[in-house]
C-alpha cells in the first residue's frame, strides 16, 4: 500500500473488457510531506477520488482482479481509500 495523489484521468479508446465501467486514474505515490516518490501508477477507482486528492493505493493484483470480476484481467493497482485529512 502506498499513499498517493490523484494526478489525472485515463482516457482509452480501447481497453481490456474487464475494465469496462471502471474509472481509471493516474496516481502519483507521495511521501509523508506530499513530495513525489516513485513513478505514477494507473489505478481503478471505485471511490470517486477527486483531482489532487490523496488516497491509499494497493498493488494487490489478486484483490484488484477480484474487484473487476475477472481473474485474467491485467489490472494491478486500485484505490482502496481516500485520505480526508492529515494528522
Amino acid at each position: 500500500m502506498l499513499l498517493a495523489r490523484v494526478e489525472g484521468n485515463v482516457v482509452a479508446t480501447r481497453k481490456h473488457p474487464s475494465l469496462e465501467g471502471w474509472r481509471l486514474v493516474i496516481c502519483q505515490p507521495i511521501n509523508a510531506t506530499g513530495g513525489a516518490e516513485g513513478v505514477p501508477q494507473v489505478a481503478i477507482d471505485a471511490h470517486g477520488a477527486a483531482m489532487h486528492q490523496r488516497g491509499v493505493i494497493s498493488s494487490d493484483g489478486m484483490a484488484a482482479r477480484k474487484a473487476v470480476g475477472d481473474e485474467r484481467s491485467p489490472v494491478r493497482w486500485m484505490i482502496i481509500g481516500i485520505v480526508d485529512e492529515t494528522p
